[in-house]
């Protein structure tokens, strides 16, 4: 059966039905057909990873009916049949939820923009209170809302950027101080583009996002390629290495929070390091240097 491609999302829009489809497909060439127990026609096979019919057989449906879902018709589509497919395609947690966002979408209602881009003064009060812990709230398009002064001291002085530069997606991709920042920046993008992938399967008609999708693909031929993976991933927690200009590389464990009973995206980040460690040395001269560290160090880093 000939594949039919669906044109890659354009930088002014999300379609969800072009997005699912190429989910799908991107999910579907990656599976190899000997490590699901399928014959390998070697360099016979047409298409990288499996067939259409191949993961339909694999998922228990008709190969029509697959296709018709892989085309973007996914709007009656069971929760069963989704559930077979996912497990058919090997997919990760994060990736079956984007996977029901993407075949089931909700309809939004729309909020303004000032009342969900504005943290809760309960949050912001417990950012001021964390002064020992670098700490921000960050937006679902990746906003950085507000910090405290351990994070301008870890990260650079945010203050000093134009509201719209404040954003984490735009700063790991179009300025060349932060991406000096992270040592292992290409996993930094990754998982940037990932998390904002997993939003847009929640938010496929946001403007802003997709004004932010659009202004990333024309400035960042990485971000291009990156988007064009279809991976997803949800915030949770991890470790980052950082080289700090004042105090060289720090090793950071972190942790994303989302507050209880707020549906408007946003999430607490903060960062520690491991007791009696060289990191968290580090952490306490930043933090008994306050202001000057901004100043003298981190601007570098703020670009």
């Amino acid at each position: 059966m000939d594949e039919q491609h669906t044109s890659p999302t354009g930088p002014g829009g999300l379609d969800p039905r072009a997005e699912l489809s190429e989910f799908l497909r991107t999910r579907r060439a990656r599976l190899k057909p000997q490590d699901m127990g399928l014959p390998d026609f070697g360099r016979h096979r047409r298409v990288p990873g499996l067939r259409r019919e191949e993961l339909a057989q694999l998922a228990g449906v008709s190969v029509a009916y697959y296709t018709r879902l892989e085309q973007g018709n996914g709007q009656n589509v069971s929760v069963e049949v989704l559930d077979s497919i996912a497990r058919a395609l090997r997919l990760t947690d994060a990736e079956r939820t984007h996977l029901t966002h993407l075949a089931k979408p909700k309809r939004q209602r729309r909020k303004p923009a000032a009342r969900t881009d504005r943290p809760r003064p309960a949050l912001r009060h417990l950012l001021a209170s964390m002064d020992t812990v670098p700490a921000y709230v960050v937006g679902r398009r990746s906003e950085i809302l507000a910090w405290n002064g351990m994070a301008a001291a870890v990260f650079g002085d945010w203050e000093k950027l134009p509201a719209q530069e404040r954003n984490w997606a735009r700063l790991v991709f179009l300025n060349p101080d932060h991406r000096e920042l992270f040592v292992e920046w290409d996993q930094k993008a990754a998982d940037m583009v990932a998390y904002l992938r997993m939003d847009a399967g929640l938010h496929p008609e946001d403007p802003q996002l997709s004004a932010l999708v659009g202004e990333l693909s024309v400035k960042s031929e990485e971000f291009r390629r990156l988007w064009a993976a279809h991976d997803v991933k949800e915030k949770s927690h991890g470790v980052k290495r950082l080289r700090h200009p004042l105090v060289g590389e720090l090793t950071l464990l972190w942790e994303s929070f989302r507050p209880s009973g707020d549906d408007s995206g946003q999430s607490l980040v903060t960062y520690f390091a491991e007791p009696d460690t060289p990191s968290a040395e580090a952490l306490r001269l930043l933090g008994s240097w306050g202001a000057d560290a901004r100043r003298s160090g981190t601007s570098a880093s703020a670009g």
